[in-house]
């Protein structure tokens, strides 16, 4: 599993929760699927392993993955689904810094929605 982690900004735990967090939401991973062990993660990722429990664990406490003792960590079954205004609160702190960005750059909001649709699209055809 690629993570883009950054030593700026939230702690790693937090990247990597917001990380496989969306990807279970947006649908790349399914109920059932596995993830990754921990060991194998944090090496992966170059972080320390109780990072990685770290992050598992409060994926857990929201229900999106579930441990099975001696088997691993899964996806949950019954993946919580989220509201319009949960989904909304989550993603409008992004959008915000993304239009910061947008502004000091220069970039035009058509330019930004152009861009936006670019790179779904990428992200889509992505395994």
């Amino acid at each position: 599993m690629l993570l883009h982690l950054s030593a700026e900004g939230p702690p790693i735990y937090q990247q990597i929760v917001e990380q496989i967090r969306s990807r279970i939401i947006s649908g790349q991973f399914q109920p059932g699927d596995e993830l990754p062990t921990i060991r194998g993660l944090a090496e992966s990722a170059r972080v320390n392993p109780n990072t990685i429990a770290r992050a598992y664990r409060e994926l857990e406490n929201e229900g999106l993955v579930e441990k099975r003792r001696t088997r691993g960590t899964f996806v949950s079954q019954n993946t919580p689904s989220l509201s319009v205004a949960q989904r909304r609160k989550r993603l409008t702190p992004e959008v915000d810094r993304v239009l910061i960005l947008a502004s000091q750059t220069g970039v035009s909001v058509e330019e930004l929605i152009d861009l936006i649709q670019r790179r779904r699209s990428l992200i889509e055809q992505k395994p």
